[in-house]
């Protein structure tokens, strides 16, 4: 049973420089840890980290809550008879004491990270595959996508890389379960904010880098951005990159300075007599180089038939592609992906040129952006697409707290190619619905492209998940 006494919590945070604060006698075991202050009860360890108001610690309080661990002490008005460990970084304390807390099952697990700008997702579930094949569904999976701790159920995940507490957790229930391997994607915003602080990969991949997730809220700049990704490498025993990765020399000198072996590859490793994926788009190719070169990593013979299990993954929401099935609309391709800025929208329209140009297809580019973040984005869209499509019709998407007729009117004003159409309709599922409508009506080939949501049955207002159908199930709504 996971659980962590008082004592050993002080010397764990001590351990990492961590502790400001000498603690008393108590001999303590917490058997419940959590940062959700509604969560406690009498034998809970709070961590208080991010902006953790008197409010919650008085609800705490009088939930039970004993000992917390903060950056600061609660006055007594507040905090009452809790008593606090004082430390200098919450979120890296939480990371330690989360390992603590459920027994290091990072220790006990074959572990691989993958970061990137693009194709992190896709890459992790090529590499899970041909793992789970090879081990006999013993290799869980924690990506943006789903999660799985038991090597065959898939539950739908809220955050590319978990909160730290909420990480271990998992990689316990996959020891538990009798797992060996995990395949974790792993963000920059999870280097940033130190979800993954003290974690160590046995296999480190990184895919790509461009400019991406530069906002107020995410990262100053690129420099930040690339200094958090690149932590990957000294996480690391050995390193695998997509040979086209840019900015080589700063790489270089970051493995000379780990003393770590790194592998450059893409596509041109595969046998592409036995390799043939379901997923379109030749940049997926290179994505699954990497995942083999993994997999040969953790111990799976390039020619073990395993390997062939990347033919087979099909990510829901992910470059999927939908075709009409009516007289009335059989002239119609509709392709769901999760593209959400410049580059993975220039690598959807290439994809979109190679398979369909000969037929010169008219194009409808159906898309918004998230709100309160990476406002780059919005405008690398736009310029990305406007001279490869039609039409733009902009729309909701996660748009937190920001106006969503903002953001779309940012986006249509940005539009300066005035042979483009491009209008604003706010309302989703009608977005879709009338891209797909006016396609059936064109006289020849006609693409839809639906970008941003996938799977997704929520869109995110007000930092609250309001349900919706989804872009994928509403396109197969549609043309099925």
């Amino acid at each position: 049973m996971a659980q962590i006494t008082l004592a050993r919590a002080a010397e764990v945070l001590d351990e990492y420089g961590l502790l400001r604060t000498s603690v008393s006698s108590d001999v303590r075991t917490f058997d419940h840890m959590t940062y959700a202050s509604n969560e406690v009860t009498d034998s809970t360890l709070l961590v208080c980290k991010g902006v953790f108001k008197d409010d919650y610690m008085r609800d705490a309080v009088s939930r039970g809550v004993q000992w917390y661990v903060s950056d600061h002490e609660f006055s007594a008005d507040v905090a009452g008879p809790a008593r606090g460990l004082i430390v200098s970084d919450t979120r890296k304390a939480l990371a330690v004491l989360a390992q603590e807390f459920y027994g290091h099952p990072d220790r006990e697990l074959f572990t691989v990270g993958i970061t990137g700008t693009k194709g992190k997702s896709t890459t992790v579930y090529f590499a899970h595959a041909i793992l789970n094949d090879y081990f006999a569904h013993k290799t869980a999976l924690i990506s943006s996508v789903d999660n799985c701790t038991d090597g065959v159920t898939y539950v739908e995940s809220d955050l590319t890389t978990p909160e730290s507490l909420d990480l271990y957790r998992m990689l316990r229930e996959a020891v538990d379960n009798g797992l060996t391997h995990a395949v974790i994607e792993v963000s920059s915003q999870a280097y940033k904010v130190d979800r993954v602080f003290n974690l160590h990969f046995d296999v480190g991949a990184f895919l790509n880098i461009f400019p991406d997730h530069i906002s107020p809220l995410e990262h100053p700049s690129f420099d930040d951005y690339f200094k958090c990704k690149r932590q990957i490498i000294r996480h690391s025993d050995a390193m695998v990159f997509g040979s086209a990765i840019e900015h080589r020399d700063v790489i270089d000198a970051d493995l000379a300075h780990a003393g770590i072996p790194a592998y450059f590859v893409d596509a041109s490793i595969l046998d592409r007599s036995r390799i043939h994926l379901d997923m379109p788009g030749e940049f997926n190719y290179d994505n699954a180089a990497v995942a083999v070169k993994i997999a040969e990593l953790a111990g799976v013979p390039s020619t073990s038939s395993s390997v062939e299990a990347v033919n087979h993954v099909r990510i829901s929401g992910r470059m999927e592609v939908f075709r009409g099935t009516h007289e009335n609309d059989s002239n119609v391709i509709a392709v769901v992906d999760y593209a959400h800025n410049g580059i993975s929208v220039t690598t959807l329209l290439d994809y979109v040129d190679s398979a369909y140009a000969h037929e010169h297809p008219h194009i409808t580019l159906v898309t918004g952006s998230a709100g309160d973040k990476a406002i780059n984005r919005r405008i690398d869209i736009v310029k990305a697409a406007e001279n490869r499509i039609n039409r733009f019709i902009f729309t909701t998407e996660d748009t937190n707290t920001e106006s969503i007729e903002d953001i779309c009117r940012h986006m249509n004003e940005a539009v300066s190619n005035e042979h483009v159409q491009h209008e604003i309709i706010l309302d989703r599922t009608t977005a879709l619905e009338t891209a797909v409508r006016d396609a059936s009506l064109q006289p020849g080939l006609a693409i839809v492209l639906a970008i941003g949501k996938g799977d997704e049955r929520w869109i995110k207002v007000h930092n609250k998940h309001v349900p919706f159908e989804g872009d994928d199930k509403i396109i197969q709504r549609l043309l099925s």
